[in-house]
Protein backbone atom coordinates (compact mmCIF):
# COMPACT_ATOMS: atom_id res chain seq x y z
CA UNK A 1 0.00 0.00 0.00
CA UNK A 2 2.73 2.15 1.26
CA UNK A 3 4.29 1.77 -2.71
CA UNK A 4 1.15 3.00 -4.94
CA UNK A 5 0.99 5.76 -2.40
CA UNK A 6 4.35 7.34 -3.36
CA UNK A 7 3.86 6.13 -6.82
CA UNK A 8 1.14 8.39 -7.52
CA UNK A 9 2.68 11.72 -6.14
CA UNK A 10 5.90 11.08 -8.59
CA UNK A 11 3.10 9.84 -11.63
CA UNK A 12 1.39 13.09 -11.53
CA UNK A 13 4.80 15.00 -11.30
CA UNK A 14 5.97 13.26 -14.31
CA UNK A 15 2.61 13.79 -16.18
CA UNK A 16 2.44 17.59 -15.43
CA UNK A 17 6.64 17.59 -16.88
CA UNK A 18 5.37 16.28 -19.94
CA UNK A 19 2.35 18.55 -20.68
CA UNK A 20 5.03 21.68 -20.05
CA UNK A 21 6.37 21.05 -23.60
CA UNK A 22 2.84 20.51 -25.27
CA UNK A 23 1.73 23.51 -23.77
CA UNK A 24 4.55 25.49 -25.01
CA UNK A 25 3.92 24.43 -28.76
CA UNK A 26 0.19 25.11 -28.16
CA UNK A 27 1.25 28.81 -27.13
CA UNK A 28 3.81 28.79 -29.91
CA UNK A 29 1.56 27.82 -32.75
CA UNK A 30 -1.19 30.43 -31.47
CA UNK A 31 1.52 33.57 -31.20
CA UNK A 32 1.87 32.37 -35.19
CA UNK A 33 -1.17 32.48 -36.06
CA UNK A 34 -1.87 35.59 -34.59
CA UNK A 35 1.09 36.76 -36.31
CA UNK A 36 -0.34 35.55 -39.62
CA UNK A 37 -3.30 37.09 -39.28
CA UNK A 38 -1.79 40.54 -38.54
CA UNK A 39 0.31 40.54 -41.45
CA UNK A 40 -2.64 39.08 -43.88
CA UNK A 41 -5.03 42.21 -41.96
CA UNK A 42 -2.06 45.02 -42.81
CA UNK A 43 -1.72 43.43 -46.75
CA UNK A 44 -5.85 43.89 -46.79
CA UNK A 45 -5.78 47.09 -45.60
CA UNK A 46 -2.73 48.19 -47.71
CA UNK A 47 -4.87 46.37 -51.02
CA UNK A 48 -7.56 48.39 -50.22
CA UNK A 49 -5.49 51.80 -49.60
CA UNK A 50 -3.78 51.24 -52.83
CA UNK A 51 -7.09 49.97 -55.02
CA UNK A 52 -8.98 52.89 -54.10
CA UNK A 53 -7.26 55.17 -51.56
CA UNK A 54 -3.66 56.52 -52.28
CA UNK A 55 -1.04 54.97 -54.46
CA UNK A 56 2.59 55.73 -54.98
CA UNK A 57 4.36 56.22 -57.94
CA UNK A 58 7.83 56.74 -58.95
CA UNK A 59 8.78 59.14 -61.61
CA UNK A 60 10.51 57.05 -64.35
CA UNK A 61 11.86 60.17 -66.30
CA UNK A 62 13.32 63.68 -66.37
CA UNK A 63 10.01 64.49 -68.45
CA UNK A 64 8.32 66.74 -65.34
CA UNK A 65 11.54 68.10 -64.15
CA UNK A 66 10.95 71.55 -63.25
CA UNK A 67 8.80 70.25 -60.54
CA UNK A 68 9.26 66.71 -60.06
CA UNK A 69 12.94 65.06 -60.54
CA UNK A 70 13.51 61.17 -61.71
CA UNK A 71 13.43 59.07 -58.71
CA UNK A 72 11.04 60.87 -56.51
CA UNK A 73 7.99 58.73 -55.11
CA UNK A 74 4.50 60.50 -55.66
CA UNK A 75 1.18 60.24 -53.30
CA UNK A 76 -1.15 59.81 -56.18
CA UNK A 77 -5.14 60.35 -54.93
CA UNK A 78 -7.03 57.83 -56.53
CA UNK A 79 -10.23 57.94 -54.48
CA UNK A 80 -11.32 61.01 -56.08
CA UNK A 81 -11.52 59.76 -59.58
CA UNK A 82 -14.13 56.96 -57.88
CA UNK A 83 -16.42 60.18 -56.95
CA UNK A 84 -16.93 61.00 -60.43
CA UNK A 85 -14.33 64.14 -60.04
CA UNK A 86 -12.57 64.84 -63.62
CA UNK A 87 -9.51 65.82 -63.92
CA UNK A 88 -9.02 69.86 -63.91
CA UNK A 89 -6.09 72.17 -66.02
CA UNK A 90 -3.00 72.45 -63.61
CA UNK A 91 -3.23 69.07 -61.85
CA UNK A 92 -0.23 66.71 -62.09
CA UNK A 93 -2.20 63.60 -63.23
CA UNK A 94 -1.03 59.68 -63.74
CA UNK A 95 -2.34 58.17 -66.61
CA UNK A 96 -2.40 54.50 -68.27
CA UNK A 97 -0.92 54.95 -71.83
CA UNK A 98 -3.36 55.64 -74.33
CA UNK A 99 -1.55 53.75 -77.16
CA UNK A 100 2.00 53.75 -78.22
CA UNK A 101 3.38 56.17 -75.94
CA UNK A 102 5.76 54.25 -74.24
CA UNK A 103 7.76 51.20 -75.43
CA UNK A 104 6.65 47.51 -74.15
CA UNK A 105 8.93 46.47 -70.99
CA UNK A 106 8.93 42.73 -69.92
CA UNK A 107 8.14 41.88 -66.31
CA UNK A 108 11.08 40.89 -64.18
CA UNK A 109 11.13 37.07 -63.00
CA UNK A 110 12.54 35.08 -60.18
CA UNK A 111 12.80 36.87 -56.59
CA UNK A 112 13.01 39.94 -58.44
CA UNK A 113 10.63 39.86 -60.22
CA UNK A 114 7.99 38.56 -56.61
CA UNK A 115 9.10 41.42 -54.64
CA UNK A 116 8.21 43.54 -57.13
CA UNK A 117 5.10 41.94 -57.54
CA UNK A 118 4.54 42.14 -53.47
CA UNK A 119 5.47 45.42 -53.27
CA UNK A 120 3.13 46.43 -55.88
CA UNK A 121 0.40 44.69 -54.96
CA UNK A 122 0.57 46.79 -51.99
CA UNK A 123 0.91 50.33 -53.50
CA UNK A 124 4.92 50.64 -52.33
CA UNK A 125 5.95 50.34 -56.08
CA UNK A 126 4.05 50.29 -59.48
CA UNK A 127 3.70 47.14 -60.93
CA UNK A 128 5.96 45.51 -63.14
CA UNK A 129 5.61 46.52 -67.15
CA UNK A 130 2.82 48.80 -66.01
CA UNK A 131 2.23 51.53 -68.36
CA UNK A 132 1.68 54.86 -66.33
CA UNK A 133 2.68 58.06 -67.11
CA UNK A 134 2.60 61.79 -65.40
CA UNK A 135 2.10 64.83 -66.63
CA UNK A 136 0.47 68.00 -66.43
CA UNK A 137 -3.27 68.80 -67.71
CA UNK A 138 -2.96 71.76 -69.98
CA UNK A 139 -6.42 71.63 -71.46
CA UNK A 140 -10.03 69.88 -70.79
CA UNK A 141 -12.55 69.03 -73.35
CA UNK A 142 -14.03 71.42 -75.57
CA UNK A 143 -10.98 74.07 -74.73
CA UNK A 144 -8.89 75.64 -77.57
CA UNK A 145 -4.66 75.07 -77.33
CA UNK A 146 -2.18 76.99 -79.36
CA UNK A 147 0.82 75.96 -79.30
CA UNK A 148 3.52 77.55 -81.58
CA UNK A 149 6.88 77.63 -82.31
CA UNK A 150 8.87 80.72 -81.18
CA UNK A 151 5.47 82.14 -79.16
CA UNK A 152 4.19 81.44 -75.62
CA UNK A 153 1.33 78.58 -74.95
CA UNK A 154 -2.69 79.87 -75.25
CA UNK A 155 -5.52 78.10 -73.80
CA UNK A 156 -8.85 79.54 -74.55
CA UNK A 157 -7.25 82.40 -75.99
CA UNK A 158 -5.55 83.19 -72.64
CA UNK A 159 -1.60 83.29 -72.63
CA UNK A 160 -0.32 80.88 -69.95
CA UNK A 161 1.85 81.75 -67.51
CA UNK A 162 4.22 78.87 -66.70
CA UNK A 163 6.75 79.40 -63.70
CA UNK A 164 7.03 75.91 -63.44
CA UNK A 165 8.38 75.20 -66.08
CA UNK A 166 12.30 73.54 -66.35
CA UNK A 167 14.52 76.64 -66.85
CA UNK A 168 15.53 76.87 -70.43
CA UNK A 169 12.58 74.96 -71.71
CA UNK A 170 10.43 76.36 -74.29
CA UNK A 171 6.51 75.72 -74.40
CA UNK A 172 6.34 74.81 -77.84
CA UNK A 173 9.35 75.22 -79.35
CA UNK A 174 10.23 71.11 -79.51
CA UNK A 175 6.89 69.88 -80.75
CA UNK A 176 4.78 72.84 -82.37
CA UNK A 177 1.08 71.58 -83.26
CA UNK A 178 -0.65 75.13 -83.93
CA UNK A 179 -4.34 75.47 -82.70
CA UNK A 180 -6.73 72.58 -81.84
CA UNK A 181 -9.67 72.02 -79.87
CA UNK A 182 -9.63 69.02 -77.57
CA UNK A 183 -12.53 66.63 -77.30
CA UNK A 184 -15.05 65.90 -75.16
CA UNK A 185 -14.22 63.51 -72.77
CA UNK A 186 -10.33 64.04 -73.54
CA UNK A 187 -7.12 65.53 -71.57
CA UNK A 188 -4.30 67.19 -73.38
CA UNK A 189 -1.39 67.19 -71.41
CA UNK A 190 1.98 67.90 -71.10
CA UNK A 191 5.42 67.71 -69.42
CA UNK A 192 6.92 70.76 -67.30
CA UNK A 193 10.76 69.33 -69.25
CA UNK A 194 8.99 70.77 -72.62
CA UNK A 195 12.51 69.98 -74.38
CA UNK A 196 12.71 66.37 -72.89
CA UNK A 197 9.00 64.89 -72.84
CA UNK A 198 7.00 63.29 -75.19
CA UNK A 199 4.14 64.26 -74.37
CA UNK A 200 0.22 65.22 -76.26
CA UNK A 201 2.33 67.58 -78.49
CA UNK A 202 5.19 64.81 -79.91
CA UNK A 203 2.26 62.07 -79.80
CA UNK A 204 -0.32 64.17 -81.74
CA UNK A 205 2.56 64.72 -84.51
CA UNK A 206 4.21 60.94 -84.94
CA UNK A 207 2.29 58.74 -83.12
CA UNK A 208 -1.09 57.36 -84.79
CA UNK A 209 -3.01 57.19 -81.82
CA UNK A 210 -2.79 60.81 -81.51
CA UNK A 211 -1.97 63.39 -78.77
CA UNK A 212 -5.31 63.17 -76.73
CA UNK A 213 -6.07 61.00 -73.30
CA UNK A 214 -9.39 59.49 -72.39
CA UNK A 215 -10.07 60.80 -69.37
CA UNK A 216 -11.43 57.02 -68.14
CA UNK A 217 -7.23 56.39 -68.42
CA UNK A 218 -6.59 58.69 -65.36
CA UNK A 219 -5.51 56.61 -62.63
CA UNK A 220 -5.50 59.73 -60.36
CA UNK A 221 -3.78 63.19 -59.23
CA UNK A 222 -0.28 63.28 -57.58
CA UNK A 223 -0.81 64.79 -54.64
CA UNK A 224 2.36 65.19 -52.45
CA UNK A 225 6.33 64.18 -53.08
CA UNK A 226 6.56 62.29 -50.60
CA UNK A 227 10.28 61.22 -50.95
CA UNK A 228 12.96 62.07 -50.72
CA UNK A 229 12.24 63.65 -47.27
CA UNK A 230 13.99 66.61 -48.26
CA UNK A 231 12.02 67.30 -51.43
CA UNK A 232 8.24 66.83 -49.08
CA UNK A 233 5.94 68.68 -51.26
CA UNK A 234 2.26 69.12 -51.97
CA UNK A 235 1.52 69.66 -55.85
CA UNK A 236 -0.99 72.23 -55.95
CA UNK A 237 -2.34 73.76 -58.85
CA UNK A 238 -0.65 77.12 -60.36
CA UNK A 239 -2.34 80.67 -60.32
CA UNK A 240 -1.82 80.95 -63.60
CA UNK A 241 -4.63 78.47 -64.45
CA UNK A 242 -7.51 80.37 -62.70
CA UNK A 243 -7.45 82.67 -64.64
CA UNK A 244 -8.48 80.71 -67.80
CA UNK A 245 -11.80 80.56 -65.73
Amino acid sequence: MSASATASPSGAAEGAAGDRPRRARSRGRSRGRELLTVVLVALLLAFLIKTFLVQMFVIPSGSMMGTLQKGDRVAVDRLSPWFGEQPHRGEVVVFRDPGGWLPGEQPSGGFAGAVQDLLSGIGLAPAAGEQDLIKRVIAVGGDTVECDAGRPLKVNGTVLAEPYLYPGATPCDDYPVGTLTVPAGHLWVMGDHRNDSRDSRYNRLHNPAGGFVPVDHVVGRARFVVWPLPRWASLPVPAAFARLG
